[in-house]
């Protein structure tokens, strides 16, 4: 701490003058005026090269770069042609991929984007695709042309040397779709309800039969076992028929009692009717449906048909809660995605050999060792990696 006491030899605190006297020195201060850059954004202005203002290194360009490796010949086997001229898909392609990388997916944010953002506009070449242009792209033209796409990408790579497809390190991992959580199917239900309904046409068949034996109806012979949705189409005819002769005499009749006992046999036949047409014939279209959606799965969901029930690795709840999802099966070498395959299948060891049958179905080259987990180890992999020819697919390796 500074004091402010004078000090001597002889220890005086006295001040060589009065504190009154002191005068402060003046201090200089200069005031500036501020300044500014010129501005007025009602001024009109050009901008000559738009390329100039994008990095070297911007991800625009790296875009750029790679749909223009693309050949125009692939892309115009996708448009017939005729009409009104198209936006060029090569602009369209860069856009949209421009977006994805900027975690932008919405067609109406695409095309604000378009607008706003200074790389957009220089990939669009200031065309402005609006919304509906976009999605028709995207959900038409581009989701047929994809797989050809990342092909040519991958080809691309590997003769720029990126890549060499010796190494093939496949996982899988399931990503959860967007869809209701309880709007599950089981397929285990499915078969328990529909073995309930089919006990239920059997019971309303022996009803019908004896009825028919009883009033004596021509029906001719009943479906007895296996019940098919046109033969409980074709009884609901002739009961409705039958339900119309005794409609037809009941009018010619006037005595109440005769026309009550009739009027009772008719409501029988159109309550049998009224069963098969509005509960047996729509359930068992609905379970046919369902059959067919499940392939060899034993899940679906009613948002999303695609969608398998599976075990998620985000487990938040911990209670092992199955949710609509998918496995996706891919292969990486130097950090890019070389291959990859969607499946309805919650296990890697299901998934091993699809994938590789997929894989050479492409024009991709098939890799000399495929790398991976336990997880896809099994027989019948091993077996398929060693192949019915003398030397394997792929060279086996210890598990990891």
């Amino acid at each position: 701490m500074c004091n402010p006491k004078n000090t001597t030899s002889h220890y005086t605190t006295e001040f060589p003058l009065a504190i009154e006297e002191m005068k402060a020195n003046p201090v200089s201060k200069r005031r500036f005026s501020p300044t500014f850059k010129p501005y007025n954004n009602r001024q009109g202005f050009a901008i000559f090269d738009v390329q100039e203002l994008i990095p070297e290194n911007h991800i625009a360009r790296v875009v750029d770069e790679m749909v223009e490796a693309i050949p125009d010949e692939r892309l115009y086997t996708y448009y017939t042609g005729g009409g009104r001229s198209s936006y060029h898909p090569k602009m369209m392609l860069k856009v949209i991929l421009y977006a994805y990388s900027q975690k932008i997916y919405s067609c109406r944010g695409i095309e604000k984007m378009i607008t706003e953002n200074l790389p957009a506009m220089w990939l669009a070449a200031m065309e402005r695709p609006d919304f509906r242009t976009l999605n028709d792209f995207r959900g038409i033209r581009m989701k047929v042309m994809m797989d050809e796409l990342f092909e040519t990408m991958i080809l691309k790579l590997i003769e720029e040397g990126f890549i060499t497809m010796e190494n093939y390190f496949l996982d899988g991992t399931k990503i959860e779709a967007d869809a209701n959580k309880y709007s599950f199917v089981w397929k285990k239900s499915t078969l328990r309800f529909e073995e309930k309904l089919k006990e239920k046409i059997r019971a309303t068949l022996a009803n019908i039969q004896e009825i028919a034996q009883a009033e004596g109806l021509g029906l001719g012979s009943l479906p007895e076992d296996e019940t098919e949705p046109e033969q409980l189409a074709d009884l609901a005819a002739q009961l409705e028929e039958q339900a119309e002769l005794l409609t037809k005499e009941m009018e010619g009749t006037k005595e109440m009692p005769t026309r009550k006992v009739l009027r009772k046999k008719r409501s029988v036949l159109r309550k049998s009717v009224k069963q098969i047409r509005q509960d047996f014939l729509p359930r068992m279209e609905k379970y046919a449906q369902y059959h067919a959606t499940f392939g060899d799965r034993n899940s679906f969901s009613k948002t999303d048909p695609d969608a398998t029930f599976m075990r998620m690795k985000e487990d938040h709840m911990k209670n092992g809660q199955l949710k609509p999802g998918y496995h996706i099966q891919m292969a990486t070498e130097n950090q890019f995605i070389l291959y990859y395959t969607m499946h309805q299948r919650p296990t890697d060891i299901r998934c091993f050999i699809p994938h590789l049958e997929k894989l050479a179905k492409s024009n991709l080259p098939l890799p000399k060792r495929v790398i991976a987990d336990a997880g896809y180890g099994s027989e019948e992999n091993y077996l398929y990696a060693l192949g019915e020819e003398k030397e394997p697919r792929f060279s086996l390796r210890d598990l990891y």
